[in-house]
């Protein structure tokens, strides 16, 4: 194991107000699959099943590739809506899960609300 030294951005997740460091050059999914939390669907990770769409509420993001025009239109994309497993942040981000991935983040706040 390695000690991580890159320069990090936070990451704020609306549903569970849940902040994670994530570098400048890793996915916004690389970030929050070390939340640890149990349930994140990973899809393909490479753009094209659209299972870790997010909606970029504040700040900015870099692509790291092609995100599938079948799950994020050109118009929902001009909205702040991406596939977290194709951006890196270039500034702190604020985002929410949408579709399929915001499942795992209302179940386990529920449940970690409820404790």
């Amino acid at each position: 194991m390695f000690l991580d030294t890159r320069p990090k951005v936070p990451v704020h997740v609306t549903q569970t107000d849940e902040t994670f460091p994530c570098a400048h050059d890793e996915s916004l999914l690389q970030g929050m699959l070390r939340l640890g939390r149990k349930g994140i669907p990973v899809g393909c990770v490479n753009g094209g099943c659209g299972v870790c769409k997010v909606h970029i509420l504040e700040g900015q993001t870099h692509p790291l590739g092609p995100v599938s025009r079948a799950h994020v239109s050109a118009e929902e994309e001009t909205q702040g809506f991406t596939l977290a497993c194709r951006v890196a942040p270039v500034t702190a981000i604020r985002l929410e899960v949408t579709g399929k991935f915001e499942k795992p983040f209302r179940k386990g706040f529920a449940a970690t609300a409820n404790a």
